[in-house]
């Protein structure tokens, strides 16, 4: 658990980037890297805000970890109680429509879920992994707690209720970990744009020569209209107004937009796809995730050790954003802490790695020592003070 509170905390903290930040009209949002976590625009982030359909995200997550654990498959057939059925929603719900006697397997669930928006499809696969819907919410809760997501709360899986609460800072955080959680989520589901239900082979035997299929398509509208955007989902209530966890990538950046309360007016969901819309084309316009390929680090000398050489990498991640115009000429530079003398711990600062282009250094990744070695005996230390002396004496001399 602390892991990965510790995970959101450093998100939380993340430095804010100024490139001329541009102007929404909706109450809440954020963007940011999603390799980096760096926070690129932010407007009321830590206002909390009901998530609507963007807590079906938190659902499928939890339904997909169950699949990445093994403990459920793809392809089973799910079981449609009556409180699964589109009859058994609330009023103006968003639906699968799911009825009476219907087959539907997971992989339809969660398609039901990401593209028509499904409240019922939410219902189905919360009783297929928990044995009420409280149940499985008490899930979706612990989940967020374990993240350590402190002000979203869950109190049903589709989004309906206006006492689920978020933040886009959190939520956007949350996104980061379900995108690396589940890479191809954004393929297998939330980039499809349409869903057909039900087929013939979904419905009763007796049923199945018009089985009254619904063509329903992606709600998330910057799909194929934004360049990169493939995912993630949108959501509508009166009491927060038209939400939005987007992403996009182009070459190799990505990033993840969360907007929370766009007008609840006739045309909010224009206003909210147009803030979207502006964020990603400011960032890409201003920003680029910099992967650096630096390869296998050299063995460095250690003095008066056991042993003569010691291993090290980078103590931290290689990739980081920059200024797009920054990192096309890249280089880097080892700087050493020497004379490096034992004992050497493994996780000990060993120096830094620096990179650079041709405006100037770019940035600084630390180095560390990634085993451990023990002094050496009495004259293998005394010898190499004697080396140590000599080569510090040559060096000023040069």
């Amino acid at each position: 658990m602390k892991q990965y509170a510790f995970f959101a905390l450093i998100f939380l903290i993340a430095p804010v980037f100024s490139q001329e930040p541009p102007s929404i009209q909706s109450r809440s949002a954020i963007l940011l890297d999603a390799a980096t976590g760096a926070t690129l625009f932010t407007k009321n982030e830590n206002e909390k805000i009901p998530p609507a359909s963007l807590a079906k995200v938190m659902t499928m997550h939890i339904a997909l970890s169950q699949v990445d654990a093994g403990n459920a498959s793809l392809d089973e057939l799910v079981p449609l109680p009556q409180e699964t059925w589109w009859g058994s929603q609330p009023p103006r719900s968003s639906l699968m429509f799911l009825a009476d006697g219907q087959r539907a397997t997971l992989r339809e669930l969660l398609l039901g879920l990401a593209i028509p928006s499904g409240n019922d499809a939410a219902v189905a696969v919360a009783l297929r992994f928990a044995p009420s819907v409280d149940a499985f919410v008490g899930l979706m809760n612990q989940e967020a707690k374990r993240l350590g997501l402190d002000n979203t709360v869950f109190t049903e899986p589709s989004g309906v209720s206006e006492y689920n609460m978020t933040t886009a800072a959190e939520f956007a955080a949350f996104c980061k970990y379900y995108l690396e959680s589940h890479p191809m989520s954004l393929i297998d589901y939330h980039s499809v744009g349409k869903f057909d239900y039900p087929k013939a082979e979904n419905m009763p035997e007796g049923a199945r020569a018009n089985p009254g299929t619904v063509t329903q398509y992606n709600h998330n509208y910057l799909l194929g209209r934004v360049d990169g955007v493939d995912g993630i989902k949108t959501g509508y209530i009166d009491e927060a107004g038209y939400n939005i966890a987007l992403t996009a990538r182009r070459d190799d950046t990505r990033f993840i937009a969360v907007i929370l309360g766009a007008p609840a007016v006739k045309n909010g969901a224009d206003i909210r796809d147009e803030d979207g819309r502006v964020l990603l084309e400011w960032a890409f316009s201003h920003f680029r995730t910099i992967r650096p390929s630096v390869g296998a680090l050299e063995n460095v000398r250690v003095w008066k050790g056991k042993r003569k050489f010691v291993k090290i990498a980078l103590g931290e991640s290689a990739e980081w954003t920059a200024p797009a115009e920054r990192g096309r000429e890249l280089r880097f530079e080892i700087r050493l802490n020497e004379p490096i003398i034992a004992p050497c711990y493994a996780g000990g600062a060993a120096g830094n790695l620096v990179f650079s282009d041709s405006l100037g250094e770019l940035r600084t990744i630390k180095l560390v020592f990634t085993e451990n070695i023990e002094r050496g005996g009495f004259f293998k230390r005394f010898w190499d003070s004697i080396c140590l002396f000599f080569k510090v004496a040559l060096k000023k001399l040069s």
